[in-house]
């Protein structure tokens, strides 16, 4: 049995909504449960459903099947793409702190996993975690449904996907999510590399005591004052840049 015509549109605009939040930071990971996202994918397009219908209400009369099929995959290849592009941040601040980790002595103690399958370690894990509250704290995420409805002018559904555009926006935002990670993860990575060499020439020194094992404790110590004193510096940077991108795209 056919559909009828008004539900061409609502499956459409699905399409993006549910491939975006499918891989957006906070709304994809493992902990939220798949029927929580479904409905939640529903909520969202019905709340942007009376905003878009009406500007692409023609597009769907007497439109064919390959059309709609075609409509389909790349509103599917859009909403993967958004949601990609805000979680290449959190890729990236994950792993300039997975080396922030190894630099202060912690790279070895694993967690559980909590945002992704695999486990990281446990400094990372809560980095990840405490950045990603502050994005549901600070409204972000409603920043970033935002930014979902004003992909709509940037990507009409009429138009169809520009493949060498969208590459280059991957790679835009590839450079500005792991400059970001490097810019804010710096004051740690740079106090890792002083503390190395002081300690290799420290043990050529001394060659006769371990000075690696004896310092270890130290430099845990040292590694986690310092990001308690600089923490709130080290948030506010990579949120405020963060939710710049979501306003400015």
């Amino acid at each position: 049995m056919d559909m009828p015509l008004p539900v061409y549109p609502a499956v459409i605009l699905f399409c993006r909504v549910g491939g975006c939040l499918m891989t957006a930071p906070g709304f994809s990971s493992e902990r939220v449960p798949v029927q929580f996202r479904l409905y939640l994918a529903i909520a969202v397009t019905f709340v942007l459903a009376p905003m878009l219908l009406q500007r692409f209400s023609a597009v769907f009369t007497n439109a064919a099947p390959h059309t709609l099929a075609a409509m389909i995959f790349a509103e599917l290849l859009i909403g993967v793409s958004l949601g990609l592009l805000a979680r290449f941040y959190f890729f990236a601040l994950e792993m300039l702190a997975t080396s922030v980790a190894m630099t202060i002595g912690l790279g070895n103690i694993f967690g559980a996993a909590i945002t992704e399958d695999e486990s990281t370690p446990t400094f990372s894990s809560f980095v990840i975690v405490a950045a990603l509250t502050l994005v549901f704290t600070t409204d972000l995420h409603l920043e970033f449904i935002r930014a979902l409805y004003l992909s709509y002018d940037t990507a009409p559904i009429i138009a169809e996907p520009r493949i060498d555009a969208l590459i280059d926006e991957v790679l835009r935002v590839l450079t500005q999510s792991h400059l970001l990670a490097l810019r804010v993860c710096s004051p740690f990575l740079l106090f890792g590399l002083i503390v190395n060499v002081a300690l290799g020439l420290l043990s050529r020194l001394t060659p006769q005591l371990q000075i690696y094992f004896v310092s270890g404790p130290l430099v845990i110590f040292i590694g986690l004052s310092a990001f308690f004193v600089l923490g709130w510096d080290f948030f506010a940077a990579f949120i405020s840049n963060y939710g710049a991108w979501l306003q400015k795209g």
